[in-house]
């Protein structure tokens, strides 16, 4: 069986989670530089010329995941008690 890279930041956060991560590992987590720059050219041709809807549903599916990474996070910080 062949293992897919991820090409999508849900399927990178699904790639991480199943390796069982550590609570510090959830909080140090951050996406591939690659992703990051996806985000950052969606979100400047979203704030010039606007996104056709393919690219809208991306940037939504960016946030979405974002949002519960950002909660992971807090979570894995409780946890370990560095809340």
């Amino acid at each position: 069986m062949s293992v897919v890279p991820p090409e999508t930041i849900y399927d990178e956060i699904i790639d991480f989670l199943v390796s069982a991560p550590t609570p510090e590992q959830i909080i140090a987590f951050k996406p591939p530089e690659k992703l990051q720059a996806r985000l950052s050219a969606l979100l400047e041709q979203n704030r010039q010329h606007g996104l056709s809807t393919e690219e809208q549903a991306e940037l939504d599916e960016f946030l979405r995941m974002n949002r519960f990474m950002s909660r992971l996070k807090l979570r894995a910080r409780q946890k370990i008690g560095d809340v």
